[in-house]
């Protein structure tokens, strides 16, 4: 049996990660769980999946938690320390899913264990792409990319034959925006920027894909993972969210990667590598799709994108700080201290702020994060005002 930790096990990410694991029980065996505060979940997901140790962030949580788990075996813990002592346990797989710079350590320490990391945290690789791929380097572990996007390139490059990738090609559905004009964006609320046309997800990432500030996160994870320069990550709009990532090989065949829009399914992809495992998920259905289709990126309406590769350019703590200052502005547009437009606006004012800095360990990393958190929050309050 294959023995597998979850950080971040109450979101979106994690939720269909217990799914998978309730469909194969025979197949892998539960050691840690960590949730963030929702006590009551982590608890129905520890008991259902009869894991070994469930880990709450939130340590106000701890009470109600060891509460609801009392008489059952299951080991309980709490706090910042208890989350990176449980992620480091040696398991066989992890998944990695514990969204925002809160990850980063955890993350960290999952790789030292030397097993195969499930990546769905961005930042890792965005905000300490370098500690991170030394870590795994020294560790000799595995990087299994969990995002639709990368997992479909991961997928098309099978054979891992870089040098013979012209380029690959990541898609966007476009959010609810894709058409909309400037003014109609200007002065969007936050109800209509979640209205994501095809799929369910959490509030922030939700919003990013409005932005297109998640397809910016992800070129700069891109080229982390498979080692290829900006100039070799082209992104597409592709509103049918059918294929989810193309490979071009230097002997000019593209091949993609399509399914239908399920996390569970790269998901399920990541948990049985390198076999694969049958899930629940709908099946594409080609001919009632009927049409694909595709458009280049509008860059003056979406700037995500320019600042993303300005940032991969610039290296160091740049991406880091991007990460930070867009989480800030995020949760400024979803309590409408900004508008919609105003999240790209702030960003580009702390990269400009702050300027290009060295970050290579992840104590700089999150020196940085902290002061454009700073001064993201200072540029909020004075929009605001």
């Amino acid at each position: 049996m294959k023995s597998v930790t979850i950080l971040g096990s109450t979101g979106s990410i994690g939720a269909n990660t217990v799914d998978l694991l309730l469909q194969a029980p025979d197949q892998y065996r539960v050691a840690v769980l960590v949730g963030g505060r929702n006590a009551a979940k982590l608890a129905e997901q520890a008991k259902a999946l009869d894991a070994s140790h469930a880990v709450i962030a939130d340590e106000s949580c701890h009470a109600e938690l060891a509460s609801l788990l009392a008489g059952t075996g299951i080991h309980t813990s709490a706090g910042r320390q208890a989350v990176c002592d449980a992620a480091g346990e040696r398991v066989d797989w992890t998944m990695a899913a514990i969204t925002g710079a809160a990850g980063l350590a955890p993350t960290l320490e999952a790789i030292k264990g030397g097993g195969a990391i499930a990546l769905a945290n961005k930042e890792a690789l965005v905000c300490a792409g370098d500690v991170m791929l030394r870590a795994v380097a020294d560790a000799g572990a595995t990087l299994l990319p969990v995002d639709s996007e990368h997992n479909a390139i991961f997928q098309a490059m099978a054979d891992r034959q870089a040098d013979q990738v012209e380029k690959i090609i990541l898609t966007a559905s476009g959010g609810p925006f894709r058409t909309a004009s400037i003014e109609e964006m200007e002065r969007a609320p936050p109800e209509v920027a979640l209205r994501h046309p095809v799929w369910s997800m959490g509030a922030k990432i939700t919003i990013d894909s409005a932005t297109l500030f998640n397809k910016g996160l992800e070129v700069i994870e891109a080229a982390r993972i498979f080692g290829l320069p900006s100039e070799r990550i082209d992104v597409l709009v592709h509103p049918q969210s059918v294929v989810h990532g193309l490979v071009q090989y230097t002997d000019g065949s593209l091949l993609a990667q399509l399914g239908s829009p399920d996390m569970r399914i790269p998901i399920a992809h990541a948990l049985a590598w390198p076999k694969r495992m049958k899930t629940n998920s709908p099946r594409l259905d080609l001919a009632r799709v009927a049409q694909l289709t595709f458009e280049a990126p509008d860059m003056v309406r979406f700037p995500a994108l320019r600042l993303a590769r300005a940032v991969l350019a610039a290296g160091g703590a740049a991406p880091a700080i991007l990460s930070a200052a867009n989480e800030v502005a995020v949760e400024a547009f979803l309590a409408r201290r900004i508008g919609f437009l105003d999240i790209a606006r702030m960003v580009e004012a702390v990269l400009d702020r702050i300027g290009a800095q060295a970050a290579d360990t992840l104590e700089a990393v999150l020196y940085w994060d902290q002061e454009a958190r700073r001064q993201a929050g200072l540029h909020a309050s004075s929009r605001a005002a």
